[in-house]
């Protein structure tokens, strides 16, 4: 059996990564499920590097360390606000207030000029030190207005092209088969599979 520790406090993502990876060779535990409540700092300037620091923590606690660090990057804002989506108009995290220093920070942009992304990164580090990230990334635009009564963060302001819809017009299966997400978790499934369960 393989132990995994999930560097989180959310039992959705267990529940999540379990349904991905299909197998009855892991075992998954959060942060909350062994009662551990550290802070973890992370002061990465890549998505890759936040969700290392985090996977290594789980790692040195013994366990195959698994975590993830996503967000939004404007291409004309020069990837913002990047690494730091969730906190982007600071302390303490405000979906609302996000949004809007966004739309102020892109009121001038032109319609042609607005395209963006979201990325999701998967780390996975193991007690001997193995180490590997898988990325997922879903294109999109921003918008002007908010869109959607659905979703979190920045879902409302980004428009999927292909299906004419922002993230908070989705319902779930809709935003599953198409989310920075949801790319990078089938794409770590598969790498897991290789590297750790070797099958």
């Amino acid at each position: 059996m393989f132990k995994i520790l999930i560097a989180t406090h959310n039992s959705h993502k267990a529940v999540e990564l379990e349904h991905f990876l299909q197998s009855d060779k892991v075992e998954l535990k959060t942060f909350s499920d062994i009662g551990y409540d550290d802070d973890v700092v992370e002061d990465g300037k890549t998505f890759e590097e936040n969700a290392l620091i985090k996977a290594r923590v789980a790692a040195k606690l013994g366990y195959i360390g698994i975590a993830d660090d996503s967000g939004l990057c404007v291409d004309c804002l020069d990837g913002e606000p990047g690494v730091y989506s969730a906190r982007y108009a600071g302390e303490p995290c405000d979906d609302e207030k996000n949004n809007d220093k966004l739309l102020d920070r892109m009121n001038d942009i032109a319609d042609s000029e607005r395209t963006a992304k979201f990325v999701s990164v998967i780390a996975c580090v193991t007690p001997d030190g193995t180490e590997f990230c898988c990325r997922g990334e879903c294109p999109g635009i921003i918008l002007r207005e908010r869109r959607g009564n659905g979703g979190f963060g920045y879902d409302p302001l980004f428009l999927y092209q292909e299906l004419n819809k922002t993230f908070a017009e989705m319902n779930s299966e809709e935003k599953n088969s198409v989310s920075h997400r949801a790319r990078a978790m089938q794409l770590f499934a598969k790498e897991f599979s290789r590297r750790i369960l070797k099958c």
